[in-house]
């Protein structure tokens, strides 16, 4: 088991590198997310906007090694988040009209904790890789 110490810390704002990234589905405009992470305890702020400039905020909490329920669209959606090595596995189910929908987004953080990737391996988006970059307080990274 990896110390608690060891583990990275995701806190920050990032910004979604478009050249970097592999999407499913329509490639926004931008997103950036605001993180604040205390373990247990991850609040995701996303900021996105679509490729025709409609804004969008939303906000997810997790808390590792506890499940807990989130707002998708007004859906809800049931989260799960753990460590596996320094790597955190969020999984998340969505029940919509049709069918159950299910991610498993792996985050790591690069080793000079400049780049947050998150990637869906076995899942409803498999294959999608998100490759975002901190904002240094020089960029203007308020959210």
């Amino acid at each position: 088991m990896i110390p608690t110490d060891s583990r990275p810390d995701f806190t920050g704002v990032w910004e979604l590198n478009l050249e970097r990234s592999i999407l499913r589905g329509p490639t926004p405009k931008r997103i950036v997310m605001q993180i604040e992470h205390r373990e247990p305890r991850l609040v995701q702020q996303i900021h996105f906007t679509s490729a025709v400039g409609v804004e969008k905020r939303m906000t997810f909490a997790y808390e590792t090694g506890a499940e807990t329920t989130n707002s998708l669209g007004g859906a809800p959606v049931r989260t799960s988040a753990r460590w596996e090595g320094e790597e955190l596995v969020i999984e998340s189910r969505v029940t919509t009209p049709c069918r159950e929908v299910h991610f498993e987004d792996h985050w790591s953080v690069s080793d000079d904790g400049r780049t947050l990737t998150m990637a869906h391996r076995n899942d409803d988006l498999a294959g999608q890789i998100s490759v975002l970059e901190k904002r240094s307080p020089a960029d203007g990274s308020a959210f």
